[in-house]
């Protein structure tokens, strides 16, 4: 157990190594008559740097900086579209109105339907309470307008 172990830390350590290496190969420097060409291995991109101050400061080249411009053009249009688009739609929105409050009248009603609901709950409630209370033995009294069940004869 103890040598697989070992081998894959060697694996995993050398891996890290090799990406690290790619990491720094990535950038190609080169020497020219008005500084250094910086090429991007991985993408093919070019940048003209030269060096100021001690540390050295690169430009985007002349292909890439208009690729970067016609993309920004891009975007812009498209932005500038979608707030045309939005102007647009703010003006077909039809104006939101606030509900009016309730008359008086309309008050009253609902306070009437929602009295005789509890009225009728709290009626179904007491009922239920009494019957609760009561001794298994007692028979149930009826309430108005309720049915007796029917019984089979025992003859």
């Amino acid at each position: 157990m103890r040598p697989t172990a070992i081998a894959l830390a060697a694996v995993l350590v050398s891996q890290a190594a090799n990406g690290a290496y790619a990491a720094d190969e990535r950038y190609q420097l080169e020497k020219s008559d008005h500084g250094y060409i910086r090429m991007d291995t991985q993408t093919g991109g070019m940048s003209i740097c030269e060096e100021q101050g001690g540390q050295l400061v690169c430009k985007l080249a002349a292909d890439e900086r208009d690729a970067y411009q016609a993309q920004i053009e891009h975007l812009e249009n498209a932005v500038k579209a979608l707030e045309k688009r939005v102007t647009a739609l703010e003006r077909n929105l039809p104006a939101v109105q606030v509900p009016a409050l309730p008359s008086e009248e309309e008050f009253e009603k609902g306070m009437n339907y929602m009295e005789r609901f509890f009225r009728r709950f709290m009626g179904i409630v007491k009922d239920l309470e009494k019957d609760e209370n009561k001794p298994e033995g007692t028979p149930q009294q009826q309430s108005p307008g309720q049915e007796t069940p029917l019984m089979p004869n025992k003859a």
